[in-house]
């Protein structure tokens, strides 16, 4: 079997990272594999948790918070592993997730691999889309929509969108699987993204270079929904909003001077 590093970045989610850490302690990948986890900074004694209770994790401590892209390319850059998944502190993973995404990949031949992300009551996240445009932007927030709805419709419609294997433009950060020589030639993350739409530029990144991203819901991964963020709920709108434009900018810079103009009627700049 093909080994793999895990990488988890984490800023003041102590309880989650100790229970995303259980969960892998609990049922690990059968395959050999190596968890490491990037700190940024945190102030909640993270790091002391980790060290206490998992002695075989490679802890990385960032010293600062330097973003979710760079602290990501920090754990990329220390591994070796030929695959590589990136991890959000606030997910659990169930027994056989991650050999079963190893798998899909491996046998589709796919550059990056997503799961089906499930939150704790087991409704599924809209965990893929397509290249970001305003148009593709809108049909996105229709989906997510729908899947925090309750109405009979709207979930068939999620269950639908979520239960076929197909190749997409992106798939979500909270768990992304990757090979590492493509990531390399990608130039790993972008790391003028402090948080938010590297995941989205990443898998750019990758199909630019002839590399396809695999959605699978053959694998199945809890994600508690961004419990991350909260713990700087007042950057968060700046964070999104500063990494939108960049996006933008880099990807289709005609259409910046009308988002800008529509975030700041909405008081978003």
């Amino acid at each position: 079997m093909t080994p793999l590093d895990i990488i988890i970045v984490s800023y003041n989610t102590r309880a989650e990272l100790v229970a995303c850490l259980r969960s892998l302690r609990t049922a690990p990948p059968a395959r050999p594999h190596t968890i490491y986890v990037v700190d940024n900074g945190s102030s909640d004694e993270s790091v002391a948790a980790v060290h206490h209770e998992f002695a075989s994790v490679r802890v990385i401590e960032m010293g600062r918070n330097a973003g979710f892209a760079a602290a990501n390319n920090t754990g990329i850059r220390s591994s070796s592993s030929p695959l590589v998944v990136l991890l959000n502190s606030d997910t659990l993973v169930p027994a056989g997730a991650l050999d079963t995404l190893c798998d899909r990949l491996e046998a589709t031949g796919a550059t990056a691999a997503g799961p089906k992300l499930i939150d704790a009551d087991a409704r599924p996240e809209i965990s893929w889309g397509e290249m970001l445009t305003p148009w593709s932007e809108w049909r996105q927030a229709r989906r997510v929509a729908a899947s925090r709805s309750t109405l009979p419709q709207a979930r068939r419609r999620v269950d639908g969108l979520t239960s076929t294997e197909r190749r997409v433009d992106w798939v979500s950060g909270a768990c992304l699987l990757v090979r590492r020589d493509a990531a390399l030639a990608a130039g790993l993350l972008d790391e003028r993204y402090f948080m938010y739409e590297e995941d989205v530029d990443f898998c750019a990144a990758l199909r630019a270079q002839g590399g396809t991203v695999l959605f699978t819901p053959a694998a199945t991964v809890i994600h508690l929904r961004g419990r991350s963020p909260k713990a700087t709920p007042a950057q968060r709108p700046s964070h999104y909003d500063r990494s939108h434009l960049a996006f933008y900018a880099k990807h289709a810079p005609g259409w910046v001077p009308l988002l800008r103009w529509w975030k700041r009627l909405r008081g978003r700049l």
